[in-house]
Protein backbone atom coordinates (compact mmCIF):
# COMPACT_ATOMS: atom_id res chain seq x y z
CA UNK A 1 0.00 0.00 0.00
CA UNK A 2 1.05 3.47 -0.86
CA UNK A 3 2.15 5.84 1.59
CA UNK A 4 0.13 8.70 0.00
CA UNK A 5 -2.82 9.29 -1.43
CA UNK A 6 -4.02 7.36 -4.31
CA UNK A 7 -6.68 7.99 -6.95
CA UNK A 8 -8.45 5.16 -8.89
CA UNK A 9 -11.81 4.26 -10.94
CA UNK A 10 -13.32 1.53 -8.59
CA UNK A 11 -16.67 -0.40 -8.66
CA UNK A 12 -18.48 -0.66 -5.37
CA UNK A 13 -18.22 -4.02 -4.54
CA UNK A 14 -14.42 -3.75 -5.57
CA UNK A 15 -14.35 -1.09 -3.12
CA UNK A 16 -15.60 -3.02 -0.11
CA UNK A 17 -13.19 -5.49 -0.64
CA UNK A 18 -10.43 -3.26 -0.24
CA UNK A 19 -11.54 -1.77 2.34
CA UNK A 20 -11.79 -4.93 4.26
CA UNK A 21 -8.29 -5.58 3.57
CA UNK A 22 -7.40 -2.37 4.99
CA UNK A 23 -9.76 -2.90 7.95
CA UNK A 24 -8.03 -5.78 9.05
CA UNK A 25 -9.83 -8.50 7.58
CA UNK A 26 -8.08 -11.50 6.98
CA UNK A 27 -10.58 -14.13 6.83
CA UNK A 28 -13.43 -14.56 3.76
CA UNK A 29 -16.16 -17.38 3.88
CA UNK A 30 -18.94 -17.04 1.15
CA UNK A 31 -20.88 -18.26 -1.54
CA UNK A 32 -21.12 -16.80 -4.94
CA UNK A 33 -24.45 -14.79 -5.32
CA UNK A 34 -25.67 -11.47 -7.50
CA UNK A 35 -24.93 -9.06 -7.26
CA UNK A 36 -22.44 -9.51 -4.47
CA UNK A 37 -19.87 -12.02 -6.16
CA UNK A 38 -17.23 -9.39 -6.97
CA UNK A 39 -16.69 -9.08 -3.07
CA UNK A 40 -15.88 -12.57 -2.89
CA UNK A 41 -14.06 -12.58 -6.46
CA UNK A 42 -11.69 -9.74 -5.12
CA UNK A 43 -11.28 -11.13 -1.83
CA UNK A 44 -9.71 -14.50 -3.52
CA UNK A 45 -6.71 -12.85 -5.07
CA UNK A 46 -6.05 -10.02 -2.35
CA UNK A 47 -6.61 -11.94 0.87
CA UNK A 48 -3.99 -14.52 0.16
CA UNK A 49 -1.58 -11.21 -0.91
CA UNK A 50 -1.62 -10.66 2.87
CA UNK A 51 -1.27 -13.64 4.33
CA UNK A 52 -5.14 -14.19 4.50
CA UNK A 53 -7.52 -16.66 4.01
CA UNK A 54 -10.54 -17.55 1.45
CA UNK A 55 -12.86 -19.69 1.57
CA UNK A 56 -16.12 -20.88 -1.15
CA UNK A 57 -17.88 -22.73 1.10
CA UNK A 58 -20.67 -25.00 0.15
CA UNK A 59 -23.72 -22.36 1.34
CA UNK A 60 -24.76 -19.56 2.98
CA UNK A 61 -25.48 -21.12 6.15
CA UNK A 62 -21.94 -22.86 6.22
CA UNK A 63 -20.37 -19.54 5.15
CA UNK A 64 -21.85 -17.42 8.52
CA UNK A 65 -20.43 -20.54 10.62
CA UNK A 66 -17.05 -20.60 9.48
CA UNK A 67 -17.13 -16.67 9.69
CA UNK A 68 -18.30 -16.82 13.47
CA UNK A 69 -15.20 -19.57 14.17
CA UNK A 70 -12.86 -17.74 12.52
CA UNK A 71 -13.38 -15.15 14.25
CA UNK A 72 -13.23 -16.96 17.69
CA UNK A 73 -9.75 -17.93 16.37
CA UNK A 74 -8.92 -14.45 16.15
CA UNK A 75 -8.84 -13.91 12.82
CA UNK A 76 -11.20 -10.35 11.25
CA UNK A 77 -13.59 -11.65 9.26
CA UNK A 78 -16.33 -11.05 6.97
CA UNK A 79 -18.88 -12.91 4.64
CA UNK A 80 -20.98 -11.14 1.72
CA UNK A 81 -24.23 -12.29 -0.24
CA UNK A 82 -28.07 -10.93 -0.93
CA UNK A 83 -31.47 -11.34 0.08
CA UNK A 84 -31.73 -14.87 -0.20
CA UNK A 85 -28.55 -15.86 0.97
CA UNK A 86 -29.10 -13.07 4.01
CA UNK A 87 -32.08 -14.95 5.13
CA UNK A 88 -29.97 -18.16 5.35
CA UNK A 89 -27.50 -16.52 7.48
CA UNK A 90 -29.68 -15.63 10.40
CA UNK A 91 -29.79 -18.29 11.82
CA UNK A 92 -25.66 -18.51 12.86
CA UNK A 93 -26.09 -14.69 12.66
CA UNK A 94 -28.13 -14.61 15.94
CA UNK A 95 -25.41 -17.48 17.10
CA UNK A 96 -22.73 -14.59 16.64
CA UNK A 97 -24.92 -12.05 18.63
CA UNK A 98 -25.96 -14.44 21.21
CA UNK A 99 -21.95 -15.20 21.52
CA UNK A 100 -20.51 -11.69 20.74
CA UNK A 101 -18.68 -12.45 18.12
CA UNK A 102 -17.53 -9.62 15.94
CA UNK A 103 -18.03 -10.35 12.56
CA UNK A 104 -19.28 -7.81 9.01
CA UNK A 105 -21.80 -9.15 7.24
CA UNK A 106 -22.57 -7.51 3.39
CA UNK A 107 -25.65 -7.67 2.64
CA UNK A 108 -26.05 -6.48 -1.54
CA UNK A 109 -29.75 -5.96 -1.70
CA UNK A 110 -31.46 -7.01 -4.41
CA UNK A 111 -35.61 -7.21 -5.27
CA UNK A 112 -37.47 -9.80 -3.74
CA UNK A 113 -39.23 -11.82 -2.12
CA UNK A 114 -37.76 -15.35 -2.80
CA UNK A 115 -35.31 -15.05 -6.24
CA UNK A 116 -37.14 -11.51 -7.31
CA UNK A 117 -35.02 -9.41 -9.19
CA UNK A 118 -31.55 -10.68 -8.73
CA UNK A 119 -29.73 -8.22 -10.84
CA UNK A 120 -31.83 -5.04 -10.25
CA UNK A 121 -31.87 -3.16 -6.68
CA UNK A 122 -33.40 -2.96 -3.37
CA UNK A 123 -33.56 -2.03 -0.05
CA UNK A 124 -35.94 -4.62 1.10
CA UNK A 125 -33.96 -5.83 3.65
CA UNK A 126 -33.53 -3.13 6.05
CA UNK A 127 -36.16 -4.59 8.46
CA UNK A 128 -34.57 -8.09 7.64
CA UNK A 129 -31.03 -6.65 8.99
CA UNK A 130 -32.87 -5.64 12.02
CA UNK A 131 -34.54 -8.14 12.95
CA UNK A 132 -33.77 -11.34 10.76
CA UNK A 133 -32.58 -13.70 13.48
CA UNK A 134 -35.02 -14.54 16.25
CA UNK A 135 -35.40 -12.76 19.92
CA UNK A 136 -34.61 -9.29 21.01
CA UNK A 137 -31.13 -8.35 19.99
CA UNK A 138 -29.01 -6.12 19.30
CA UNK A 139 -27.51 -4.87 15.48
CA UNK A 140 -25.61 -2.55 13.83
CA UNK A 141 -25.93 -1.68 10.27
CA UNK A 142 -24.51 0.85 8.05
CA UNK A 143 -25.27 2.03 4.69
CA UNK A 144 -22.94 3.57 1.74
CA UNK A 145 -24.43 5.67 -0.67
CA UNK A 146 -21.01 5.97 -3.05
CA UNK A 147 -17.88 3.87 -4.06
CA UNK A 148 -15.75 6.02 -1.70
CA UNK A 149 -18.24 5.08 1.14
CA UNK A 150 -17.72 1.61 0.02
CA UNK A 151 -14.21 1.42 1.21
CA UNK A 152 -14.46 3.94 4.31
CA UNK A 153 -17.64 2.17 5.60
CA UNK A 154 -16.29 -1.40 5.15
CA UNK A 155 -13.38 -0.26 7.50
CA UNK A 156 -15.66 1.44 10.29
CA UNK A 157 -17.40 -1.51 10.23
CA UNK A 158 -14.73 -3.55 10.97
CA UNK A 159 -14.07 -0.99 13.97
CA UNK A 160 -17.58 -1.35 15.41
CA UNK A 161 -17.45 -5.01 15.65
CA UNK A 162 -14.15 -4.87 17.08
CA UNK A 163 -15.07 -2.80 19.78
CA UNK A 164 -18.39 -3.71 20.28
CA UNK A 165 -18.31 -7.55 20.03
CA UNK A 166 -20.88 -7.62 17.77
CA UNK A 167 -21.85 -8.47 13.77
CA UNK A 168 -22.23 -5.40 11.74
CA UNK A 169 -24.00 -5.42 8.43
CA UNK A 170 -23.23 -3.46 5.41
CA UNK A 171 -26.53 -3.02 3.81
CA UNK A 172 -25.53 -1.74 0.62
CA UNK A 173 -27.77 -2.48 -3.15
CA UNK A 174 -27.16 -3.29 -6.79
CA UNK A 175 -26.88 0.19 -7.36
CA UNK A 176 -23.76 1.30 -5.29
CA UNK A 177 -22.79 -1.87 -5.71
CA UNK A 178 -22.34 -1.97 -9.42
CA UNK A 179 -21.24 1.91 -9.62
CA UNK A 180 -17.98 3.16 -10.66
CA UNK A 181 -17.02 6.19 -9.59
CA UNK A 182 -13.66 7.69 -8.80
CA UNK A 183 -12.22 7.01 -5.39
CA UNK A 184 -9.50 8.22 -3.35
CA UNK A 185 -7.60 5.95 -0.94
CA UNK A 186 -5.84 7.33 1.88
CA UNK A 187 -2.57 5.37 3.27
CA UNK A 188 -3.21 2.49 5.91
CA UNK A 189 -1.35 4.37 8.29
CA UNK A 190 -3.91 7.66 8.23
CA UNK A 191 -6.99 4.96 9.12
CA UNK A 192 -8.22 4.89 12.43
CA UNK A 193 -7.87 0.70 13.47
CA UNK A 194 -9.47 -0.95 15.92
CA UNK A 195 -8.83 -4.36 17.75
CA UNK A 196 -11.35 -5.95 20.22
CA UNK A 197 -10.44 -5.48 23.95
CA UNK A 198 -8.42 -8.11 25.35
CA UNK A 199 -8.42 -9.46 28.74
CA UNK A 200 -6.07 -8.63 31.62
CA UNK A 201 -7.07 -11.48 33.80
CA UNK A 202 -5.39 -14.69 33.94
CA UNK A 203 -6.86 -17.52 32.11
CA UNK A 204 -7.82 -19.34 35.23
CA UNK A 205 -9.67 -15.92 36.52
CA UNK A 206 -11.19 -15.02 32.90
CA UNK A 207 -15.04 -14.41 32.40
CA UNK A 208 -15.81 -14.06 28.71
CA UNK A 209 -19.17 -12.07 29.64
CA UNK A 210 -18.22 -10.49 32.04
CA UNK A 211 -20.77 -7.68 33.54
CA UNK A 212 -18.82 -4.39 32.73
CA UNK A 213 -19.18 -0.69 33.06
CA UNK A 214 -19.17 -0.27 29.13
CA UNK A 215 -21.34 -3.09 28.86
CA UNK A 216 -18.21 -4.43 26.71
CA UNK A 217 -16.16 -7.44 28.22
CA UNK A 218 -13.07 -8.18 27.12
CA UNK A 219 -12.79 -11.01 24.45
CA UNK A 220 -9.71 -13.68 24.20
CA UNK A 221 -8.70 -15.16 21.34
CA UNK A 222 -9.04 -19.02 21.33
CA UNK A 223 -5.24 -20.09 20.32
CA UNK A 224 -3.46 -17.76 23.04
CA UNK A 225 -4.04 -19.92 26.36
CA UNK A 226 -7.86 -18.92 26.97
CA UNK A 227 -10.24 -21.89 27.11
CA UNK A 228 -14.02 -20.74 27.32
CA UNK A 229 -17.45 -22.14 26.90
CA UNK A 230 -19.28 -20.51 23.38
CA UNK A 231 -22.87 -21.37 23.25
CA UNK A 232 -26.17 -20.09 21.94
CA UNK A 233 -27.69 -21.02 24.74
CA UNK A 234 -28.74 -17.96 27.62
CA UNK A 235 -25.18 -18.24 29.54
CA UNK A 236 -23.97 -16.53 32.70
CA UNK A 237 -20.32 -14.75 33.18
CA UNK A 238 -18.52 -17.72 32.43
CA UNK A 239 -20.24 -18.97 28.94
CA UNK A 240 -21.46 -21.86 30.23
CA UNK A 241 -25.61 -22.31 30.01
CA UNK A 242 -27.82 -20.96 32.89
CA UNK A 243 -31.65 -21.41 33.35
CA UNK A 244 -31.46 -18.97 36.67
CA UNK A 245 -33.79 -15.96 35.61
CA UNK A 246 -32.29 -13.30 37.27
CA UNK A 247 -28.36 -14.41 35.92
CA UNK A 248 -30.49 -14.77 32.57
CA UNK A 249 -32.45 -10.99 33.00
CA UNK A 250 -28.68 -9.32 33.57
CA UNK A 251 -26.84 -11.16 30.80
CA UNK A 252 -29.97 -10.28 28.25
CA UNK A 253 -30.33 -6.95 29.58
CA UNK A 254 -26.72 -6.06 29.00
CA UNK A 255 -26.73 -7.57 25.45
CA UNK A 256 -29.84 -5.42 24.16
CA UNK A 257 -28.45 -2.15 25.95
CA UNK A 258 -24.69 -2.33 25.60
CA UNK A 259 -24.82 -0.30 22.68
CA UNK A 260 -26.93 2.86 24.53
CA UNK A 261 -23.81 4.00 26.19
CA UNK A 262 -22.00 4.14 23.01
CA UNK A 263 -25.03 5.76 20.50
CA UNK A 264 -22.48 8.85 20.07
CA UNK A 265 -20.08 6.70 18.89
CA UNK A 266 -22.04 4.30 16.57
CA UNK A 267 -24.58 6.62 14.92
CA UNK A 268 -23.47 8.60 12.05
CA UNK A 269 -25.47 10.51 9.68
CA UNK A 270 -25.48 14.33 8.03
CA UNK A 271 -27.65 16.67 7.51
CA UNK A 272 -28.42 19.90 4.84
CA UNK A 273 -30.39 23.05 5.25
CA UNK A 274 -32.44 21.79 8.25
CA UNK A 275 -32.13 25.21 10.16
CA UNK A 276 -34.50 26.95 8.02
CA UNK A 277 -36.40 23.93 6.49
CA UNK A 278 -39.99 23.80 5.50
CA UNK A 279 -40.04 20.09 4.62
CA UNK A 280 -37.83 17.39 5.11
CA UNK A 281 -36.62 15.09 3.18
CA UNK A 282 -34.81 11.57 5.26
CA UNK A 283 -33.40 8.76 2.77
CA UNK A 284 -30.00 6.67 3.09
CA UNK A 285 -28.04 3.98 -0.39
CA UNK A 286 -28.84 5.21 -3.29
CA UNK A 287 -31.61 6.82 -3.37
CA UNK A 288 -30.19 9.61 -1.25
CA UNK A 289 -27.82 10.44 -3.88
CA UNK A 290 -31.24 11.76 -5.91
CA UNK A 291 -32.87 13.50 -2.58
CA UNK A 292 -29.60 15.32 -2.17
CA UNK A 293 -30.35 16.64 -5.85
CA UNK A 294 -34.11 17.18 -5.32
CA UNK A 295 -33.38 19.19 -2.09
CA UNK A 296 -31.16 21.26 -4.28
CA UNK A 297 -33.94 21.56 -6.90
CA UNK A 298 -36.68 21.91 -4.58
CA UNK A 299 -34.89 24.99 -3.08
CA UNK A 300 -34.40 26.65 -6.59
CA UNK A 301 -38.06 26.12 -6.88
CA UNK A 302 -38.79 27.95 -3.63
CA UNK A 303 -39.07 25.41 -1.37
CA UNK A 304 -37.16 25.23 1.51
CA UNK A 305 -36.61 21.77 1.80
CA UNK A 306 -33.68 20.23 4.77
CA UNK A 307 -32.18 16.52 4.07
CA UNK A 308 -31.03 14.16 6.48
CA UNK A 309 -28.58 11.08 4.94
CA UNK A 310 -28.97 8.33 7.30
CA UNK A 311 -25.21 6.35 7.38
CA UNK A 312 -25.97 4.13 10.03
CA UNK A 313 -29.85 2.43 9.69
CA UNK A 314 -29.18 0.24 13.26
CA UNK A 315 -29.18 1.24 15.77
CA UNK A 316 -31.84 4.13 14.39
CA UNK A 317 -31.31 7.71 15.26
CA UNK A 318 -33.76 7.99 17.01
CA UNK A 319 -33.71 11.32 19.15
CA UNK A 320 -32.41 13.36 16.11
CA UNK A 321 -35.53 12.31 13.83
CA UNK A 322 -37.91 13.28 16.83
CA UNK A 323 -36.22 16.70 16.90
CA UNK A 324 -36.25 17.23 13.29
CA UNK A 325 -39.39 16.22 13.14
CA UNK A 326 -40.72 18.66 14.75
CA UNK A 327 -39.42 21.46 12.96
CA UNK A 328 -41.85 20.74 9.73
CA UNK A 329 -45.27 19.29 9.10
CA UNK A 330 -43.79 16.85 6.00
CA UNK A 331 -41.58 14.88 5.32
CA UNK A 332 -40.33 12.64 2.32
CA UNK A 333 -39.02 9.52 2.39
CA UNK A 334 -37.78 7.85 -0.73
CA UNK A 335 -36.70 4.09 -0.30
CA UNK A 336 -36.30 0.85 -2.98
CA UNK A 337 -39.32 -0.74 -0.87
CA UNK A 338 -42.65 -0.34 0.05
CA UNK A 339 -41.59 2.00 3.26
CA UNK A 340 -39.82 -0.24 6.04
CA UNK A 341 -37.45 3.12 7.43
CA UNK A 342 -41.17 5.31 6.81
CA UNK A 343 -42.70 3.35 9.11
CA UNK A 344 -39.74 4.04 11.86
CA UNK A 345 -40.17 7.32 11.30
CA UNK A 346 -43.73 7.08 11.43
CA UNK A 347 -44.14 6.29 14.49
CA UNK A 348 -41.62 8.42 16.58
CA UNK A 349 -43.30 12.23 14.74
CA UNK A 350 -46.38 13.84 15.86
CA UNK A 351 -49.56 12.88 14.19
CA UNK A 352 -49.76 16.25 12.65
CA UNK A 353 -46.48 15.66 10.89
CA UNK A 354 -47.59 13.99 7.24
CA UNK A 355 -45.36 11.30 6.14
CA UNK A 356 -44.87 11.19 2.53
CA UNK A 357 -43.67 7.91 0.55
CA UNK A 358 -41.51 7.87 -2.80
CA UNK A 359 -41.16 3.95 -3.12
CA UNK A 360 -39.52 2.02 -6.17
CA UNK A 361 -39.75 -1.90 -6.05
CA UNK A 362 -39.12 -2.15 -9.59
CA UNK A 363 -35.53 -2.71 -9.19
CA UNK A 364 -35.53 0.89 -10.64
CA UNK A 365 -33.61 3.98 -9.04
CA UNK A 366 -35.55 6.62 -8.28
CA UNK A 367 -34.75 9.39 -9.75
CA UNK A 368 -34.32 13.38 -8.39
CA UNK A 369 -37.63 14.68 -10.58
CA UNK A 370 -39.47 11.91 -8.71
CA UNK A 371 -38.93 13.44 -4.98
CA UNK A 372 -38.90 16.53 -6.42
CA UNK A 373 -42.84 15.95 -7.81
CA UNK A 374 -43.65 14.67 -4.50
CA UNK A 375 -42.11 17.59 -2.64
CA UNK A 376 -44.22 20.33 -4.64
CA UNK A 377 -47.48 18.22 -4.64
CA UNK A 378 -47.51 16.85 -0.84
CA UNK A 379 -50.60 18.38 -0.20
Amino acid sequence: MSDKNTTRLMQGNVAIAHGAVAGGCRFFAGYPITPSSEVAETLSETLPEVGGTFIQMEDEIASMGAVVGASIAGKKAMTATSGPGFSLKQENLGMAIMAEVPSVIVDVQRGGPSTGLPTKGSQGDVMQARWGTHGDHPIIAVAPNSVEECYYMTVRAFNLAEKYRTPVVILTDEIIAHLTEKITIRPNSELEIMDRDKPEDSPEDYLPYKMTDSGIPPMANFGEGYRYHITGLVHDETGFPTNDSEEATRQLMRLNTKFDKHLDEILDYEEFNTDDMEILILAYGAPSRSAKRAMQVSREQGVKSGFIRLKTIWPFATQKIKELSHKVDTIVIPEMNLGQIAGEVERLTPDSTSIVKVNHVNGEAIKPKEIVNAIMNKD
